[in-house]
């Protein structure tokens, strides 16, 4: 896939998969969508690496809101907890935008590959 052209149908279908994909995890996990993203965007998709990151993310944002209308309208959501989270999050995400062009794409690999790890090892010691 090249940035800038317009989209082949090949690849329309192969983004509908991947934006289904993406939305079972989140709506099934509360997030993760993006673990499963990224990787096919990169691999299948053939998106460069930061663009596959950056897409990703812009395409969770909707995604997570849908989530969240679920969950809340069905009473899963903890209202009360929200709001510091929220201000870490925003926090944590301003200053990894504002880092993102200076990271080096090897780093990107390692840290994603230490959260999926730790997340991996931390499911299978809860099962």
């Amino acid at each position: 896939m090249v940035e800038n052209k317009k989209t082949a149908a090949r690849d329309i279908g192969k983004l509908l998969v991947v934006g289904a994909a993406a939305g079972t995890a989140n709506g099934l996990f509360g997030a993760g969508g993006g673990l499963i993203a990224v990787p096919l965007l990169i691999g299948w998709l053939k998106l460069p690496e930061k663009n596959a990151y950056a897409t990703s993310l812009a395409v969770m944002v909707p995604i997570s809101m849908v989530s969240l209308t679920v969950y809340f309208l069905r009473g899963g959501l903890v209202v009360a907890d929200m709001g510091w989270y929220l201000l870490g999050g925003v926090v944590g995400g301003g200053l990894a935008g504002i880092l993102f062009r200076r990271i080096p794409v090897q780093w990107l690999r390692w840290a994603m590959a230490g959260f999926l790890l730790y997340g991996g090892v931390k499911a299978v010691l809860l099962l």
